[in-house]
């Protein structure tokens, strides 16, 4: 009788310990099932745009394609591809910007878009009036082509309207693409064509005076 007991006992523990694994096993798979799926970021698509840099010899803008990635909105965008113009070229094209420029700031307003740059923009600029033509149409023509609703660019440095950007060409209000400096000067085969020099001389001037028209 006690044989029978001990027997009976012995099985009731092993079904209760039974009982529980099943259950912790069962427990377990439902609660794998119950998970929700895992959230999968799906890299956003690459943007082209059109990036104008100076040829080797600083006398045009080049246009380069290129893309940018991981922005949504315009503004971001906006800003990736002034990061793209500051970081430079990869050919044989020059830079237009030091590299050590920084954007503060990004303002979109209809068709007018406002950069804040550091300081970096004028400290470290080498000047001079071609120079300084080519950053300004370099910024608004990469802009504006890219961005084509974007027709005015207003340049501000630490959050304040200058009047030029390094003494020569005003800045002190919204510009306008132009598209006259993405030509080669007006050389012949090895000599200077003195009417065509002339011709490129009156351009940039006829540029100054359109990014200072409307300043007065």
């Amino acid at each position: 009788m006690k044989k029978i007991f001990l027997s009976l006992t012995l099985v009731l523990v092993v079904g209760i310990v039974l009982g529980y694994m099943i259950g912790w096993v069962l427990q377990d798979s439902q609660d794998e099932l119950m998970q929700p799926p895992g959230f999968i970021e799906e890299p956003l698509a690459k943007r082209e745009v059109a990036l104008y840099f100076a040829e080797p010899q600083g006398r045009y803008l080049l246009r380069v394609t290129d893309g940018i990635s991981g922005c949504e909105d315009d503004r971001d965008c906006v800003r990736a591809l002034l990061e793209r113009l500051i970081a430079g070229p990869q050919g044989k094209a020059v830079r237009v910007m030091p590299a050590t420029t920084r954007i503060k700031g990004v303002e979109l307003d209809n068709d007018l878009v406002r950069i804040n740059f550091s300081r970096h923009l004028i400290d470290h600029h080498p000047g001079g009036s071609l120079t300084e033509l080519l950053t300004i149409y370099s910024l608004i023509n990469s802009l504006s082509e890219s961005f084509p609703y974007l027709r005015q660019l207003q340049i501000l440095v630490e959050g304040e309207v200058r009047q030029t950007l390094k003494g020569h060409v005003r800045i002190d209000h919204p510009v306008y693409a132009d598209y006259a400096l993405t030509q080669p000067p007006g050389l012949g085969t090895g000599t200077v064509d003195p009417t065509r020099e002339q011709q490129d001389y009156h351009e940039i001037e006829r540029l100054i005076e359109a990014a200072t028209k409307g300043s007065n």
